[in-house]
């Protein structure tokens, strides 16, 4: 083309559509990701301190962990919290408990099926004595590691398997605190 020439409409219209549709599908294919696959989510309370702080920004799975793996104590979930927390936004806790487990918390020790649980994730060990409560089919027991100051299983019951939505696969920001959770 020469510098004198302008693009003509039928050339101009053609490239802001095929734009368009660029922009169309890169649109979607996040949709998908993050609403099936995997999610950035940031850290707005306490509750799972000094295993991540506020402000963190971890990755979760949504996919993988439904179709290929299950739950396992002392994986960080993320879920929508049942009625009884009187919440909106999803929470992340720590599953402590699964269906069958029993769950007490004596002597500020937390014990699941009467063994002592070993949690180098904690800061302070729990003051208030809990249970014993035995875990329902098709739930969970899930308490923050801030475990003298979280909202969690102790206060509004057991966790509907349902509710879960992923499960934290990394924490990736702070960039000096990249890597794996502790469990």
């Amino acid at each position: 083309m020469k510098e004198s020439e302008s693009p003509s409409p039928k050339s101009t219209s053609r490239f802001l559509l095929e734009l368009l549709e660029i922009v169309l599908i890169a649109f979607a294919l996040s949709w998908v990701l993050r609403t099936y696959v995997i999610e950035a989510r940031k850290i707005p309370t306490g509750s799972m301190l000094p295993t991540i702080q506020l402000e963190d920004r971890v990755i979760v799975d949504k996919f993988f962990f439904k179709h290929f793996d299950h739950i396992s104590p002392g994986d960080i979930i993320v879920f929508h919290p049942p009625p009884s927390a009187h919440a909106t936004e999803d929470f992340i806790k720590r599953v402590v408990g699964l269906p069958g487990d029993k769950v007490e918390i004596r002597n500020h020790t937390t014990y699941v099926n009467d063994q002592p649980l070993y949690e180098p994730y904690i800061a302070d060990k729990s003051k208030n004595d809990f249970g014993p409560i035995v875990v329902p089919k098709d739930s969970v027991f899930v308490m923050g590691d801030n475990r003298n100051n979280s909202d969690d299983s102790r206060i509004w019951g057991f966790l509907p398997m349902q509710n879960i939505t992923g499960r934290t696969l990394f924490r990736y920001w702070p960039i000096d605190h990249f890597g794996a959770l502790a469990r």
